[in-house]
Parts: structure tokens; sequence; C-alpha cells
């Protein structure tokens, strides 16, 4: 089946981008970033900074850009049956130059996962990424089988690089 992702969530004070690979089936079906309910990455967010998870998905929206975090996915479109990172098939990727030269204060790229990173790294122009610091972090998908608190721990290096 052919995919699309959805646009960043990105304004002028976002410092952070975390990037995912693709959404999965339940969220391209709720049109939200993260949308299956055992996926880990609200709660791991909203854990960060102290904070509940809030149901509604324009102020979980509205979170991560007080926080100065901006949000996409590293493939545009592709083609893959379920939403397993594994079957993704010719992906065609997101415009990074049109982001960073858009939003020149993103100085750090989170990658939910490797399959975002690999693909990242393999498809985007290296001159794209000069003078930004790359991090690959536990994909907050439940797929990935570690524990909440140990991916915590990986993820809040985000907060270390927020206040640079």
């Amino acid at each position: 089946m052919h995919i699309h992702s959805f646009g960043p969530i990105v304004d002028e004070n976002s410092k952070v981008l975390i990037l995912g690979s693709i959404p999965g089936v339940k969220s391209l079906e709720k049109n939200q970033y993260y949308g299956h309910p055992r996926n880990q990455f609200w709660k791991i967010i909203y854990t960060m900074f102290d904070e509940k998870v809030e149901e509604d998905y324009e102020r979980k929206v509205r979170f991560l850009l007080t926080h100065k975090i901006a949000l996409w996915d590293v493939v545009k479109s592709c083609y893959r049956e379920g939403s397993l990172d594994s079957n993704i098939k010719r992906p065609e990727i997101n415009d990074f130059g049109m982001l960073f030269s858009k939003y020149p204060n993103i100085k750090f790229i989170f990658f939910n996962g490797s399959k975002a990173e690999e693909i990242f790294k393999r498809k985007v122009d290296k001159e794209l990424i000069r003078g930004k610091q790359l991090f690959r972090l536990p994909s907050t998908s439940p797929a990935r089988a570690i524990s909440f608190n140990e991916k915590l721990k990986y993820w809040m290096k985000i907060k270390e690089y927020l206040k640079e």
C-alpha cells in the first residue's frame, strides 16, 4: 500500500528535531503523529518535563512547540504493508533542505529508532546537516521491547540539548 507522512510540526523557535520513519497504520487512521495507544512517544515527552499527558492532540502539538521541539518523519511516502519499518519499500524522503533553511535554529536531530536514522543518513545530503548534531534514541514503538524507564533515560538527553 502506498502511504504518505504528515507535514512537520515546527516553528521558528524549534532547536531540536525528532524524526521518526513514517507513521504506522493507527497513526495514519487518526491523522496524528504517534497515534497508536501503546506507542510511548507522548508519555516519554511529557514525562521528560514532569507533566501529565494530555489527550487532546492539538495540545500535544503545542506542548512540543512550547518546549522548542519539532517533529517530522524522514520518509515522505513509501510502499508498506502493516506498520513495521522493516516493510518500508521505495522510500521518498522529505525536503530537509527546505526545512533547515526555513528553520535555522534546529541544531540537534534525534532519531526515534534505527530505521529513521538509517534512511536519513543514506538519503540526505551531508551538506544539509553540517553543524548539526545527530543522535539515535531507542524507538518508542511497542515493538521495541525495553522498559519505559530505560527508554526515558536515553530520551532525557533531549532536555540537556534544549538548554544549550
